[in-house]
């Protein structure tokens, strides 16, 4: 029995490598269809109401042209706050180094007076001695923001046929099949995106909720750059369990340069309440639902995907074995029996 169980690992473990090895060999593609499934989820609830009183098309470009507007709202939203606050904001980053200096100066640290100022020097000896290559670097960047808007307008494309004919397109996906199959298929793939539905949703709540607390407590601590450390927040949020304390690190970074080591010790304070809203209320009520993994496997999960995929990876992983979770449920299910006969 164990050698049975050992086999049907090994081939689980081979057909997971192989999967990931497709996606990562055509990943520019594998995620501009992630990021159309992630726009399908949250856009689906809207365009089926506003179907109601309109045709199914104009609804998804309705639709659509919000959620685009709403995001490019944020971002000049962001970028005012910054250039608004560029000045002071520089002004006290420069009085905060002095101060850091002061404090690392003193005991218990007994920093040597100056290192901070050789270190600014060295780095800018590196960066002159190095221009080529960071010109190079930053040439070869420009690569990268074609594949950016390459991926995003590949995925708008696909959230368009998605909402306004996805269901039609995943039952002809199931015509294809032999005639056995097409009720696990279609059972699974139900499962599938419910699970993934509802778990897009769910972070989204998670993360807004988080941002309107960060973002809260920074502007009423005083700290520059309240709004963009929210929005940091937010999206950082999508990483569980690692993402939040990161971005508020950043936050606590930014507090110590600004306002001293006191303030920035608050919002060190606030990486544990915060994590304790979001494990212990936010998940448990907004996505209990959802997903159904231990802490654990959440774990482990945004560590394998970090390590095979870097930031994107860890983002995937939670949804992806939550789907894969979800799935295996619903096929090693027993066949409802039916009721009658001949």
């Amino acid at each position: 029995m164990a050698a049975g169980y050992a086999w049907r690992l090994i081939i689980v473990g081979a057909a997971a490598y192989a999967i990931f090895a497709a996606l990562g060999r055509f990943h520019l593609v594998t995620v501009a269809v992630f990021l159309a499934l992630v726009l399908t989820a949250l856009l689906e609830p809207e365009v089926s109401l506003l179907s109601r009183w309109m045709p199914r098309s104009a609804a998804v470009a309705v639709g659509l042209l919000v959620g685009i507007l709403l995001l490019f709202t944020v971002l000049g939203l962001i970028g005012a706050t910054v250039a608004g606050e560029w000045d002071g904001l520089r002004r006290e980053f420069i009085g905060g180094v002095l101060r850091i200096e002061r404090w690392l100066a003193g005991p218990p640290v007994h920093l040597r007076p100056g290192t901070l100022s050789d270190l600014q020097a060295r780095l800018s000896r590196f960066v002159t001695s190095h221009r080529a290559t960071l010109i190079s670097t930053a040439l070869s960047g420009f690569g990268q923001v074609v594949a950016v808007l390459t991926v995003g307008a590949l995925a708008l494309f696909c959230s368009v046929f998605f909402l306004h004919s996805g269901d039609r397109m995943w039952k002809w996906f199931g015509g294809q099949l032999p005639a056995r199959a097409r009720h696990p298929v279609q059972a699974a793939g139900r499962a599938a995106w419910i699970t993934f539905t509802g778990y897009t949703r769910g972070i989204v709540v998670v993360a807004a909720t988080n941002a309107v607390l960060v973002g809260a407590s920074l502007f009423a601590l005083g700290i520059p750059l309240a709004l963009p450390l929210a929005v940091l927040e937010f999206f950082a949020a999508f990483i569980p369990l690692v993402g939040s304390p990161v971005a508020l690190a950043v936050a606590a970074v930014v507090a110590l340069a600004a306002k001293g080591p006191l303030v920035a010790g608050v919002v060190a304070l606030l990486i544990v309440v915060i994590g304790q809203i979001e494990g212990h209320v936010l998940h448990p009520l907004v996505m209990s639902k959802a997903v159904r993994l231990h802490p654990v496997v959440v774990a482990l999960s945004v560590i394998c995907g970090s390590v095979t995929a870097g930031v994107l990876g860890a983002v995937v992983a939670v949804p992806m074995v939550s789907v894969a979770w979800s799935v295996y449920g619903v096929l090693r299910a027993p066949p409802t029996p039916v009721s009658g006969g001949p």
